[in-house]
């Protein structure tokens, strides 16, 4: 089999967890950040995981990962 191109845009945003869980950070954090409250951006600081409806797309994007 040839190999497979990575996503680039995935393999920047998304890590495997040992479990097979597709790791993700929140968004809405990179601008407009004075009408949102402190309690708020530091919420979306934490990670997440991707929903599982998402996650077997999100793995055919980073094969190799």
């Amino acid at each position: 089999m040839p190999k497979l191109k990575t996503h680039s845009g995935a393999k920047k945003r998304f890590n495997l967890t040992k479990n097979g869980k597709v790791k993700r950070a929140h968004a809405f954090k990179s601008h407009i950040l004075n009408k949102k409250n402190t309690k708020r951006k530091r919420g979306l600081r934490q990670g997440t995981y991707a929903d599982v409806t998402n996650a077997p797309a999100i793995k055919r994007m980073i094969p190799y990962k």
